[in-house]
C-alpha cells in the first residue's frame, strides 16, 4: 500500500553503546507478573492477508489470556502506526523497518514476561524471519501463526474499503492485489479463518502454547465434572452397592449436583481441610494461581457417623435410598462451627436460617474426591432447565453469543430488572457486541421458606419472555442448582464466579445481593452497596466484567419503570417487596408499568396458593 509520505532512508546506526545485563532474572519476573508462577514470555506473531482476522484473534486471545491471569499485551499493525511508526509509509524499506521496530518491542514485553500477540500483515518471509531470529537472539520464543483466509474472503469482509479501492488503483502496491504476501512455509500453526470460529482459532492457539509450556494446563480445562464415565457406569454402580453408606440431605444432595456439574472447578470433591482453609481466611484456591472461591462446600457428618466410617477409604453417599456417589480417598476433620459462620456470614446468629442449618449440622467434615454415578435430577418438571456448564456454553455457542452477561436471582422478575438487563444489552452492542446473549439464571436450590418457590419463579419468568419483556430469542433461562447462603458480599462472589465457569464474560449485580434483614435487628445485615464493591475488587474474578447496579424506581408520570433520578424524586415511588406481596395477596393491580400483566397474574396466584393452605391447616372457628 503506498501513502504519502517519504521512506526511511539511510537510518543512522547508534554507535558506542553497550547492551547492559538486568539484575533482576527472567525467572524472578515471572513470579510477580500475573498470579501464575513461571516466566511465560513470548511473542505470537499473526500474519495474513488484511481482513484474513488477524486483529480478530489477537484481541480475543488477549482476552481469553488476561482472564485467566496470564500477563499478556497486543499490538496491532493500525494501533502501532498512530504511534511508534507514524513516520513511516508503505514502501519496501518502510514495511521492512515498520516490522523491525515491532518485533523489537514485542521482544522486550516477552523478555518483561507477557505473552506479546502481533497483528501485522508481515507480507515478506525475509521480515518475518527476521523476528524470529531477533527473539532467538534474545532466548525468547516466537510462534509464527498464519491466518490463513483467501483473498476472495478478505474481500468480502473489507470493512475499510481498502479492497475497493486498490481494485479502483486509488491505492498503489496493496498486498494481495499489486503486492504479493509470501506465505509462511512452516509456520508453528495455521488458523483457516474461512471455516473455524474465532473462539476454536483461540482454543488452537492456546493449545500451541500449552503444549510449549506457555499457559499452564489448569487454563485449558474450563469446567471440570466429576461424573462417571459412561463406560464404567455398571462397575461403578457394583463398587457403589459394596461400600457402606453415608445418608446425606437435600441440600447435601444439592452440593454433590454443583461439584459434578463442573460449578465449582477445580474442586474434585468436597473440600478437605486445606482447601476448606484457604477458602474461610483467603476466599481463594491456591490451585497455580488464585482462583476465586470464596464459600465453604464442605459435607457435614455426625461423630456415630464418622466412627463408623473411620478406617474407610471410600464410602457411598445415600439419598432417600439411591446411592448417588461415591467419596473416596477420605479426609475427616473438625467442623468448627462458630469460626465457619462468623467467617462466612459474619455473624453467629442462629436465627439466621443457614447458620442455623449449620450449627445443627454434623461436628465433623469429610473431604474427598467424588464420583458422581449420574446427573442429578428432581422429577419437579423443572429437570430440562438445569442445564450444566458445557451444557450453556454450547446452547451459547448455538446462538452465535459473542457475549454473555447473566442475572442472578431468587425473587421474581419486574421491570426494572428487565430495564436493567435491556440497558446492559444496549451498552454491549454500543461496544461492538453483535449477538449478546442474557442469561437469566434463577438459584434452584435450597431458600429460606419465605422466598417464593422455585416452581413458581419459573411461571413468572417464562409469562415474563411471553410478554416479551425480554427478548427471547436472545435469552437463555435456567436453573443455578446452588443452595442460597445469604451471605452477602462474600456469598456474591460465589454466583458470579459460577456464571463465569459457565462462559459468561459479564454479570450483571444487583442492590444487596444475597442480603437479607439482621433477624433480630432487621436491619440490613450487609451494607446494600457493598456486594458491588467487593466484586470489583475480587481476586480471580477477571474474565468477568461486572455491570453495577442502577436504581431503578417506579416513575408516576411516565408509568414505567427508569432510572432514578434524585433531582425528581417526587416523581418517583418505590415499590418495596412487602408491598408489592401485600397487592398480591389482597388482588390488586400494581401501577401500570410496574411488572408484565401475566406476570403479575403468577404471582397473585401463588400468594392466594398460599392463604388457601393456610385456610385448609387451620379452618374458620363457627361460634354456635
Amino acid at each position: 500500500m503506498s501513502g504519502s509520505k517519504k521512506p526511511v532512508t539511510n537510518i543512522q546506526r547508534a554507535t558506542n553503546v553497550v547492551y547492559q545485563a538486568h539484575h533482576v532474572s527472567r525467572s524472578k519476573r515471572g513470579q510477580v507478573v500475573g498470579t501464575r508462577g513461571g516466566f511465560r514470555g513470548c511473542t505470537v506473531w499473526l500474519t495474513g492477508l488484511s481482513g484474513a482476522g488477524k486483529t480478530t484473534i489477537g484481541f480475543a486471545l488477549e482476552e481469553y489470556l488476561l482472564s485467566r491471569s496470564m500477563p499478556c499485551y497486543s499490538l496491532d499493525g493500525d494501533n502501532i502506526r498512530h504511534g511508534l511508526n507514524k513516520n513511516l509509509g508503505f514502501s519496501t524499506d518502510d514495511r521492512e523497518e515498520n516490522i523491525r521496530r515491532v518485533a523489537e518491542v514485542a521482544k522486550l514485553f516477552a523478555d518483561a514476561g507477557l505473552v506479546c500477540i502481533t497483528s501485522f500483515i508481515s507480507p515478506f518471509a525475509k521480515d518475518r524471519q527476521n523476528a524470529r531470529e531477533i527473539h532467538a537472539m534474545a532466548g525468547l520464543p516466537f510462534f509464527e501463526i498464519f491466518v490463513d483466509a483467501p483473498l476472495n474472503i478478505c474481500e468480502s469482509r473489507d470493512v475499510k474499503g481498502l479492497y475497493k479501492k486498490a481494485r479502483a488503483g486509488e491505492i498503489k502496491g496493496f498486498t494481495g492485489i499489486d503486492s504479493e504476501y509470501e506465505k509462511p512455509k512452516s509456520p508453528e500453526l495455521a488458523l483457516k479463518t474461512n471455516i473455524a470460529t474465532v473462539s476454536e482459532c483461540i482454543q488452537q492457539v492456546v493449545e500451541l502454547l500449552q503444549a510449549q509450556n506457555i499457559v499452564p494446563k489448569t487454563v485449558i480445562k474450563d469446567v471440570l465434572e466429576l461424573f462417571v464415565p459412561e463406560n464404567k457406569i455398571d462397575q461403578s454402580r457394583a463398587d457403589a452397592n459394596m461400600l457402606p453408606t453415608l445418608e446425606i440431605t437435600k441440600l447435601d444432595l444439592q452440593w454433590v449436583q454443583v461439584l459434578s456439574e463442573g460449578w465449582a472447578t477445580p474442586l474434585k470433591g468436597f473440600m478437605r481441610e486445606t482447601e476448606y482453609l484457604q477458602v474461610i481466611h483467603f476466599g481463594t484456591l491456591r490451585d497455580d494461581g488464585v482462583i476465586n472461591l470464596s464459600i465453604p462446600i464442605v459435607l457435614p457428618v455426625a461423630t456415630e457417623d464418622k466412627k463408623r466410617l473411620d478406617d474407610c477409604t471410600e464410602f457411598a453417599l445415600e439419598y432417600n435410598g439411591q446411592r448417588v456417589a461415591i467419596l473416596r480417598n477420605i479426609e475427616f476433620y473438625e467442623h468448627r462451627k462458630e469460626e465457619r459462620c462468623a467467617r462466612v456470614w459474619g455473624t453467629t446468629c442462629v436465627k439466621h436460617p443457614h447458620v442455623k442449618m449449620v450449627m445443627e449440622s454434623g461436628d465433623w467434615l469429610a473431604g474427598g474426591d467424588l464420583l458422581v454415578l449420574e446427573k442429578i435430577k428432581w422429577n419437579d418438571g423443572l429437570d430440562q432447565y438445569r442445564l450444566t456448564p458445557l451444557e450453556l456454553k454450547q446452547k451459547f455457542k448455538e446462538m452465535n453469543a459473542d457475549a454473555v452477561f447473566a442475572f442472578q436471582l431468587r425473587n421474581p422478575v419486574h421491570n426494572g430488572h428487565a430495564l436493567l438487563m435491556q440497558d446492559t444489552k444496549n451498552h454491549l452492542l454500543e461496544r461492538g457486541y453483535k449477538h449478546p446473549v442474557l442469561l437469566l439464571h434463577p438459584l434452584g436450590g435450597w431458600t429460606k421458606e419465605d422466598d417464593v418457590p422455585l416452581e413458581w419463579r419459573m411461571k413468572q419468568h417464562a409469562a415474563v419472555l411471553e410478554e416479551h419483556v425480554l427478548d427471547p430469542k436472545s435469552t437463555i433461562v435456567a436453573i443455578f442448582p446452588s443452595p442460597m447462603l445469604y451471605a452477602g458480599p462474600t456469598e456474591v462472589q460465589w454466583h458470579c464466579r459460577a456464571r463465569m465457569i459457565a462462559g459468561a464474560n459479564f454479570y450483571i449485580v444487583g442492590r444487596d445481593p444475597a442480603g437479607m434483614p439482621h433477624p433480630e435487628t432487621k436491619k440490613d445485615l450487609y451494607e446494600p452497596t457493598q456486594g458491588g464493591k467487593v466484586l470489583s475488587m475480587a481476586p480471580g474474578l477477571a474474565s468477568v466484567e461486572i455491570i453495577p447496579f442502577r436504581v431503578a424506581a417506579y416513575n408516576k408520570v411516565k408509568k414505567a419503570m427508569i432510572f432514578y433520578d434524585p433531582e425528581r424524586h417526587d416523581e418517583f415511588d418505590f415499590i418495596s417487596g412487602t408491598r408489592m406481596r401485600k397487592l398480591a395477596q389482597e388482588g390488586e393491580n400494581p401501577p401500570d408499568g410496574f411488572m408484565a400483566p401475566k406476570a403479575w397474574k403468577v404471582l397473585t396466584e401463588y400468594y392466594r396458593s398460599l392463604e388457601k393452605n393456610i385456610n385448609s391447616i387451620f379452618p374458620q372457628k363457627y361460634e354456635y
